[in-house]
């Protein structure tokens, strides 16, 4: 069996991501792998639909990133999401960011949550009411 390929976003460099050195701000990454975060889940329907319903919605806990190379502007990259459930209230969902040739610039992992939005509390099993709300896990953890 093959590993299948993580979900990806293509997103270019604008120019008012650069800082003084002329690469992309380090705070532009994380704004790059919640982009990829956003359109997993929204393709995967864990913004909407039944998990809205039920006052669900994924939070960001805990974000860390590792830099590799550096992105100049006019930089074409795709950014990865795959996200990893365990036993806890919490998930990961990690990222990485390679440049068009395939380089590897940065890895972001990244802690999350499903949120009860009226308790204001994490959920227990938050892979389980991915699952109950319909969200597509194949595509959101990429699975087989």
């Amino acid at each position: 069996m093959t590993e299948r390929e993580p979900f990806r976003v293509r997103i270019k460099v604008r120019h008012y991501e650069l800082d003084t050195l002329g690469h992309v701000n380090h705070a532009v990454y994380h704004s790059y792998g919640e982009v990829a975060r956003l359109e997993l889940m929204e393709q995967a329907g864990g913004l909407d639909g039944e998990l809205q319903r039920q006052r669900l919605a994924a939070v960001l806990l805990e974000s860390t990133i590792s830099f590799r190379r550096e992105l100049r502007a006019g930089d074409e990259v795709d950014v990865t999401c795959t996200a990893k459930f365990g036993s806890g209230k919490t998930f990961q969902m990690n990222s990485d960011i390679y440049k068009a040739d395939g380089t590897l610039s940065a890895e972001i992992k990244c802690v999350v949550g499903l949120m009860d939005l009226d308790r204001r509390k994490l959920v227990t099993d938050p892979r389980g009411r991915f699952e109950q709300a319909g969200a597509d896990l194949k595509l959101l953890c990429g699975e087989n």
